[in-house]
């Protein structure tokens, strides 16, 4: 779907595999830092097909977490990511009750590697790619074991936020924009495979604690951290594991641009 980089052929299992992936200078792209990179831009074109198809937060959170799950399991040069990822969108529309048809999702991911298109005639090319995209759901399942549902960190976050909120000054509260900084952070974290590295309670506490400090809005102080009010488990290297990883996938976006 990117011209003339990327090429199909179907697999024994029924799948689309890759059979040639190669960089600008030619060489094949074989570097766990070049299969980071390309994991970051899929799950962006995840969150950008997601927003156009009118997608919740935790469907398209889902499908990122499904894509990352995936390639746990297998080796990013045997499948073509991107037919990966139009997959977990349609998969993830069915675990979260929010069905995506696969003529959108292939129309829609058609216009962003051709930006002005006009959506693509019912013809056989589209009729093979959307059994790809069927064919690769299944692959998907199998490698999961059908275990696809998912806990996010949103209802932790949501949860924290309003506790934290019942602390702070009001008219602090309002001055700064700690929930909306909150969840902007949290979904930036599924660029990344930190959904499958922390679990969602700290990744929760992690990105209002990142929040907080970021506008300077302090809690009042007990004998325990607020932090570890909100979630006793989490400690505060944890906190730090998190925002590093976060971290991580800011410095990649700007390689990724």
């Amino acid at each position: 779907m990117e011209g003339s980089s990327r090429r199909f052929s179907t697999s024994r299992d029924g799948a689309p595999k890759l059979l040639e992936r190669r960089g600008s200078d030619g060489d094949a792209e074989t570097e766990p830092s070049r299969d980071t990179r390309t994991h970051f831009r899929v799950c962006r074109f995840i969150m950008e097909i997601g927003v156009k198809l009118g997608m919740r937060s935790v469907p398209v959170a889902t499908a990122c977490v499904l894509y990352h799950r995936f390639f746990q399991r297998v080796c990013l040069r045997e499948y073509e990511p991107y037919l990966v990822a139009m997959s977990c969108v349609y998969l993830a529309g069915k675990v979260e009750e929010q069905h995506i048809r696969t003529r959108d999702i292939i129309n829609v991911s058609h216009r962003y590697f051709n930006k002005g298109s006009a959506p693509l005639e019912c013809d056989k090319e589209f009729w093979e790619l959307r059994d790809s995209v069927v064919q690769c759901e299944l692959l998907i399942l199998r490698q999961l074991g059908f275990h696809v549902s998912i806990e996010h960190p949103h209802k932790y976050l949501l949860h924290f936020l309003l506790s934290v909120k019942s602390l702070v000054n009001r008219h602090a509260w309002s001055r700064t924009p700690v929930a909306e900084t909150s969840w902007a952070l949290l979904r930036d974290c599924y660029h990344g495979n930190m959904s499958i590295r922390h679990t969602p309670q700290h990744i929760a506490i992690a990105t209002l604690y990142l929040a907080l400090n970021s506008y300077g809005v302090e809690l009042p102080v007990g004998e325990k951290e607020w932090w570890q009010v909100l979630c006793e488990n989490v400690t505060e290297a944890d906190i730090h594991a998190v925002i590093s990883d976060l971290l991580k996938l800011y410095d990649m976006e700007a390689k990724c641009v």
